[in-house]
């Protein structure tokens, strides 16, 4: 299975606000502690992820402690399908 792409994983994150009634911001450059997105969300988008690409993602707590932004969710993600 292929990997994601940057504006799908966006279109995912989306859901996953959306399903706590909260919104997508439009800038990507979004601080993630203000949108309240929290790592039970993130947990959730990266098992999403999973699930489209049917490949686990591997990674490791000091690597999301740098996550503060969309973008940085973002980046993350791709980084990890590539690896």
């Amino acid at each position: 299975m292929s990997a994601l792409s940057r504006d799908q994983i966006r279109t995912m994150m989306a859901e996953v606000l959306a399903a706590q009634g909260k919104e997508m911001p439009a800038e990507d450059t979004a601080n993630l502690e203000e949108l309240g997105f929290r790592s039970l969300d993130f947990s959730e988008l990266a098992l999403r992820v999973e699930d489209e690409t049917g490949e686990e993602l591997n990674f490791d707590a000091p690597g999301l402690r740098q996550i503060q932004t969309v973008a940085d969710v973002l980046d993350f993600l791709e980084q990890l399908q590539a690896a």
